[in-house]
């Protein structure tokens, strides 16, 4: 198996399942980052520039080509050398949504889709399979905390993975369950506009299997759709729904609710990991848990020992004079939720965040949005835009957020200038919020906040 973009969260995880069934792991990826490091540690040969001449001799010898399975991410451009080569000597070459479609086509598949908590879903949804009788395998967009990887084998058919809609990926899936935690605006440059978008979810749950289930959120314009072969639940936090939350307090940093279910309510559910949008998030993964018959009491347990998953509401520094969490938040809605859930946590105390946006084209199509999610901060530090497989876009850049925006007190900061500005900052609250490399500068934020407090 020969991975081109081995390091990304997903490639990693599925190379992790090559390697666990005894297969040669080979790959590229643009940068080193702590997962090429692990996947090296699990013997996977890794290189790190667009090289022909440093895929491993046995993945190039062509006589073997029959036996070795090319797989790329669609961040990887068409003209790759490496990809090219591969494709000009007939090497087998899929997609990483074709192999996961592969993978689940001959088990229990379940599905997490929407365009943001698909990764806090599946995480939670892995962790009480774990914790119950039925286990699972999953490959999951973060690394648990609970388990420090982003993959987990099991013994039994259930399957638990994300279903990407960047570049209709999720239609390669034909889940047993499915489900859908939101539709709102994004990768417009791949759909055009969201009507589109939502029609692509419509036909990933049409991808269904017959007799299968569909989990998905109170509120959604999706909820027209009818399939009568399959059970379809709904899900809220607010209001009912087929699963939903009722006398939610917050008791010692804990978030204390009972889950509400078609059958027995699930009681006095004690959930440490922060966040209302991760209430909700638990609420999805316990009807998927209740939809399979798991027990209310292994729901209820599996809830109260689950740690989170690293960048989503991530608490780096947690005392009584300062809070820094960084999070993954890349979308308008995730940025609010979160602002929303740390002002709940701490009334009264001062947020100040750090935005990188992620993707130019994200930035020109909903920088309205971004500016209005980002007005409820006390003080913001706006990065310049990470472009990840994009190329620039004239007149595309993190200002167009930055002058659409009502709070006075924003900067604009080179990212390698941060550091400087930090250390010449105090804080009451701090928030990193990008999906780009700005978890690269959470280490040293938080040395240099840690030293400037004289706690280290």
């Amino acid at each position: 198996m020969y991975f081109i973009g081995i390091g990304g969260i997903g490639m990693s995880a599925l190379a992790r399942y090559f390697i666990a069934g005894g297969f040669d792991v080979a790959g590229y990826d643009r940068t080193s980052t702590f997962l090429t490091d692990e996947l090296k540690h699990e013997n996977c040969d890794i290189h790190f520039a667009d090289n022909i001449r440093q895929i491993p001799g046995n993945f190039k010898n062509r006589k073997n080509k029959n036996e070795t399975l090319v797989i790329y991410t669609p961040a990887i451009p068409e003209n790759h050398s490496e990809l090219m080569y591969f494709r000009k000597h007939n090497y087998d070459i899929m997609k990483r949504s074709e192999v996961l479609g592969l993978i689940t086509k001959d088990t229990k598949g379940i599905a997490i889709a929407g365009t943001h908590g698909k990764t806090t879903v599946s995480a939670i949804i892995a962790h009480i399979l774990k914790q119950s009788d039925l286990d699972c395998t999953a490959f999951l967009g973060g690394i648990s905390k609970n388990y420090n990887t982003n993959f987990l084998l099991g013994k039994s058919d259930f399957v638990v993975l994300e279903a990407d809609e960047f570049d209709r990926s999720f239609l390669q899936l034909f889940p047993y369950l499915a489900v859908i935690t939101s539709i709102d605006a994004d990768h417009l440059d791949i759909y055009g506009d969201k009507k589109t978008l939502k029609e692509s979810f419509k036909q990933f749950a049409n991808q269904i299997r017959e007799g299968g289930k569909l989990v998905i959120r109170e509120g959604l314009d999706f909820n027209g759709f009818k399939r009568h072969e399959l059970e379809q639940y709904t899900y809220s936090l607010e209001g009912e729904a087929d699963f939903y939350v009722r006398n939610l307090a917050i008791k010692d940093g804990l978030y204390v609710f009972d889950i509400v279910t078609p059958g027995k309510t699930i009681e006095k559910v004690h959930f440490g990991f922060p966040g209302l949008m991760n209430v909700e998030n638990a609420v999805a993964a316990a009807g998927v848990a209740w939809v399979l018959k798991v027990p209310p009491e292994t729901i209820r347990k599996a809830l109260l020992y689950f740690n989170g998953v690293k960048r989503r509401f991530d608490f780096q520094i947690k005392t009584d004079n300062l809070i820094y969490i960084d999070d993954y938040a890349h979308h308008p809605k995730e940025l609010k939720s979160c602002i929303h859930s740390v002002r709940e946590l701490f009334p009264g105390k001062k947020i100040c965040g750090i935005f990188q946006p992620h993707l130019y084209s994200r930035t020109m199509y909903l920088a309205g949005d971004f500016a209005a999610s980002l007005d409820e901060l006390d003080e913001l530090i706006l990065l310049d835009i990470y472009p990840a497989r994009e190329m620039p876009i004239e007149g595309v850049s993190s200002k167009i957020i930055f002058d659409k925006m009502k709070l006075q007190n924003k900067t604009i900061c080179k990212k390698n200038k941060l550091l400087d500005l930090i250390r010449n900052k105090n804080f009451e609250i701090l928030i990193t919020l990008g999906a780009g490399d700005i978890d690269k500068l959470v280490d040293p934020i938080k040395s240099i906040l840690l030293n400037k407090n004289h706690w280290a």
